[in-house]
């Protein structure tokens, strides 16, 4: 591969700190991509030795050298909506250089170490996949991969899939499912005033809210291949009343579990079922989790590289998407993610080099790679 003689798409890859500013100050909420998946492939085409597709606005670059494992490397491109925190800027605690800026954390940082690394490598020793993919952050209906796996499911094949979603540089193995679902409770309406006339709604909620309180007291961790797992069941939303003077008729509260790796999507919702069998349930989305999968070859040497402990996952990434695709796939990219969707989301800049100083490793353990360019190297 060579590096780009120019720039058209005006994304400057020959310093890792400053392409992971560019990424940032692009704007890029949800189903609003276009314009960054725009210079992301025009990047991408400008690298010898890159084959380039484009699916909406999820684009897939794939290197051909024979060689008898194939990487993929994936990030998202989307952010949450943006809250009076673009342009980003440098802040300094305590002697670290922190980005802040919407997408900093979540998660542009391992987009730029991505696209960094696609720039700069010669000669891997192992055939690379990068995906960089839309709508991650909204409907699953909407997600890139999603789009990738129907539409051109050759474009995934891979021995490991690595997803750079934030994890501050450590290996997370697997991630939970999800379960969002409605638990409807009928009343009676009434006035206020002659209140034993109906039957209250919103009263009725206690015996659910007291099934929920007691689930916490057990406890919540569940050990899956080594790494302990912290499960949570928690009501999230609740819609009730008419009026300030009018007994509640209905009530419905909203519940999220999450779960770990142990149990399959359907286990879950069985669970679920008997735990509020005595209230009407309405399932708003279930997806699956993923095992952690770190025995796996590939994952091990990975894991060796890094050179830290790994961990687990907490919360559903697309690691569930790779898995049901049979490619074993870990978690692994800058920044904290106890700062993802924060207003003031930021990412520590070490944090991408150290990233890359990872991958760099791992990838040339056969001494074969070189990184070209000045800036951002590890």
């Amino acid at each position: 591969m060579s590096l780009p003689s120019a720039n058209p798409a005006h994304l400057d890859t020959t310093n890792l700190h400053e392409l992971f500013r560019d990424l940032v100050d692009f704007p890029s909420v949800s189903q609003q991509e276009g314009p960054l998946a725009d210079a992301v492939e025009a990047v991408l085409r400008e690298i010898t030795g890159l084959q380039v597709d484009r699916i909406g606005n999820s684009v897939v670059a794939r290197t051909d050298l024979g060689r008898p494992e194939r990487v993929l490397i994936a990030g998202h491109l989307d952010t949450v909506p943006i809250v009076d925190n673009l342009p980003s800027h440098v802040h300094t605690v305590d002697g670290e250089e922190y980005l802040v800026g919407r997408g900093t954390c979540d998660m542009k940082g391992g987009v730029a170490v991505a696209l960094y690394l696609a720039s700069h490598l010669h000669e891997p020793n192992r055939d690379l996949t990068f995906v960089f993919y839309e709508a991650e952050e909204i409907a699953a209906e909407h997600n890139g991969l999603g789009k990738i796996a129907a539409a051109r499911p050759d474009l995934l094949h891979a021995d490991l899939a690595i997803l750079m979603e934030p994890t501050d540089g450590v290996v997370e193995g697997g991630c939970q499912g999800t379960m969002r679902f409605t638990l409807d409770v009928a009343g009676q309406a009434a006035h206020s005033a002659r209140s034993w006339k109906g039957r209250n709604a919103i009263h009725r909620l206690l015996p659910i809210l007291q099934i929920l309180s007691d689930w916490q007291q057990h406890d919540p961790h569940v050990l899956v291949e080594g790494l302990r797992f912290r499960e949570g069941l928690n009501a999230t939303m609740l819609q009730a009343g008419v009026a300030g003077n009018v007994i509640a008729p209905s009530a419905k509260i909203q519940i999220n579990y999450r779960f770990a790796p142990d149990k399959t999507a359907a286990q879950a919702r069985t669970a679920m079922e008997e735990l509020f069998a005595d209230w009407p349930m309405t399932v708003l989305d279930l997806s699956s989790p993923a095992r952690p999968g770190l025995d796996q070859p590939l994952a091990t040497s990975f894991v060796a590289a890094v050179g830290s402990q790994p961990g687990p996952k907490y919360g559903w990434t697309d690691v569930a998407r790779f898995s049901e695709l049979g490619i074993p796939a870990l978690n692994f990219g800058p920044g904290d993610p106890m700062y993802a969707h924060k207003d003031d989301e930021c990412c520590r800049l070490a944090s991408l080099d150290e990233t890359l100083a990872a991958l760099v490793t791992w990838l040339d353990q056969d001494d074969v790679i070189k990184l070209a360019g000045e800036g951002g190297r590890p």
